[in-house]
């Protein structure tokens, strides 16, 4: 079991944090709070969290200063950072101090899950066999099983789905795992039956797809959301994809 440290001084904000997740299906069968720096420094050295998730402002303090307090004692503990505030130096600080991630408060369910998912099977080398979640027993893009994949390219696919909106190739994904990226494809391309570009293509398609037909968002703005900064690259690849243009499909929604 798996336990998890919330640190934040505000009191609505630590529970609405532990209601946000079912964390006990995610093997979290402990999970201690703080709302003080010095309470969450105490508390970590003796709770021993394999998560902490850290506002950046606890009172007058910095929750990313409490991070690199703990990296200094050498606690094995992974961390979030969170803020209302989406300043870049917040984000910066947080990057500098470790932490797996930065979200925004109010803290979005599903971004949150996934980069908890993405931390359970990367970063404590577990499993999530045991959500209850519809979209963990079938991959979207694949139409298999997920415990029918091998735990590698489990991994692969957890990063995929947390990080499908950032610059990600096969290259950087091979390098967090220390191995050739051509021979990591190779592996990749015989358990799915495709290469890893053409994967997160069909990813970002499926996420793109969801925005368009469930929100009045500019297309610009999904197409940069799911990792399309060109947006003539977007409309290539979504017409190759889906037949029609972003355009088509929400005419017909």
């Amino acid at each position: 079991m798996y336990k998890l440290l919330i640190v934040d001084d505000e009191p609505q904000i630590l529970e609405g944090v532990k209601r946000t997740l079912d964390w006990e299906k995610y093997g979290f069968g402990q999970i201690e709070t703080s709302e003080t720096y010095e309470g969450a420094i105490s508390k970590a050295v003796e709770f021993l969290p394999d998560l902490a998730i850290f506002d950046v402002c606890i009172g007058k303090q910095r929750g990313y200063d409490a991070i690199h307090k703990l990296n200094e004692l050498r606690l094995p503990s992974k961390y979030i950072m969170m803020s209302g505030y989406g300043e870049f130096q917040y984000a910066l600080e947080a990057i500098r101090c470790g932490a797996k991630d930065y979200l925004l408060k109010p803290v979005d369910r599903t971004k949150l899950q996934q980069l908890v998912e993405k931390i359970i099977v990367e970063d404590l080398h577990g499993t999530i066999e045991g959500s209850d979640r519809d979209d963990l027993d079938i991959d979207p893009v694949l139409g298999v099983r997920y415990d029918s994949l091998s735990k590698l390219t489990n991994r692969i696919l957890l990063i995929v789905k947390a990080e499908y909106a950032q610059n990600l190739n096969l290259k950087s994904v091979a390098e967090r795992f220390r191995m050739n990226g051509t021979y990591l494809g190779q592996l990749f391309l015989k358990e799915t039956q495709k290469k890893f570009s053409e994967y997160l293509m069909a990813y970002r398609m499926l996420r793109a797809q969801e925005r368009i037909q469930t929100t009045d968002e500019k297309i610009v703005s999904i197409a940069l959301s799911v990792g399309y900064p060109n947006l003539n690259y977007f409309y290539s690849h979504f017409h190759a994809y889906f037949d029609k243009s972003p355009s088509d499909l929400r005419r017909k929604e």
